[in-house]
């Protein structure tokens, strides 16, 4: 009789002891996706990318895209004859490959010149869902709701770990917003864990299935407000030379 109860006061532990760790799980970057106010601690409440907690690379990362219209996941000016759209994933390194050798110069040439705008679709498929593909692109989507996304992308990037091994954890997504000129962190963080970004990366992923979207980074291209082409070939990364060819294609179509 002993023995019974001694087992399942064991088993009740676990429960409440699991219970615990599930319901944080946020705070140390597990799959719910929530960044806690502790995680801002001894971080600015404004980001800057000349603060002592700024991240490798964030000046360029702010600078690329200083002066360029942005608006929630939308880079580049409205009258923009040609559209471009692409999926990433957070943890993807073949995105880091293209984000860091690549779209500097289509920023450069194409976006910052009024050409193209891009759209920036967070997709999540590393690790399957509750990984940190999933709840990592959470607050890259709240950085967007101040106009700062692709310089949180792009100092996550620049400062990408090795997937699916614990790396983008609470502090780890706060300390990338605290490298982002101007981004308010508590705002950030509220936005984080809010039902919108969850909304937003939902219609990403319904975006993805109508067009049977199977790796990161997948790009399309074509005349704004027209049907937009896959750059490349299905399962591999585009290249700078590809995704040039098919702007400039559909800005000599425009």
């Amino acid at each position: 009789m002993l023995g019974i109860v001694g087992g399942v006061v064991l088993v009740a532990v676990i429960a409440i002891v699991l219970a615990v760790v599930l319901g944080s799980g946020g705070g140390s970057g597990g799959g719910s996706g929530t960044v806690t106010k502790s995680d801002l601690q001894g971080l600015p409440a404004t980001g800057s990318a000349t603060s002592p907690a700024a991240m490798d690379g964030a000046a360029d990362a702010n600078d690329l895209f200083k002066g360029i219209p942005q608006k929630g996941l939308v880079l580049g000016k409205p009258s923009a004859p040609v559209e471009m759209q692409m999926f990433i994933d957070v943890q993807c390194p073949v995105c880091q490959d293209y984000e860091i050798n690549s779209l500097p110069t289509i920023v450069q040439k194409y976006i910052r010149t009024g050409k193209v705008q891009l759209h920036l679709q967070p997709w999540a498929f590393l690790g399957g869902p509750g990984s940190q593909s999933f709840s990592g692109r959470l607050g890259l989507i709240a950085a967007s709701f101040q106009n700062r996304g692709y310089e949180y992308a792009k100092v996550l990037y620049d400062n990408q770990q090795t997937e699916n091994t614990g790396w983008l954890t609470g502090r780890e997504m706060a300390t990338i917003a605290a490298s982002v000129n101007g981004l308010n962190l508590s705002r950030w963080q509220v936005d984080t864990n809010s039902s919108e970004p969850k909304s937003i990366a939902s219609a990403v992923d319904k975006a993805a299935a109508q067009k049977k979207v199977s790796g990161t980074p997948t790009i399309y291209v074509g005349r704004a407000g027209d049907t937009l082409h896959l750059v490349g070939t299905p399962g591999s990364e585009a290249t700078l030379q590809e995704t040039e060819n098919a702007i400039n294609a559909s800005l000599a179509s425009s």
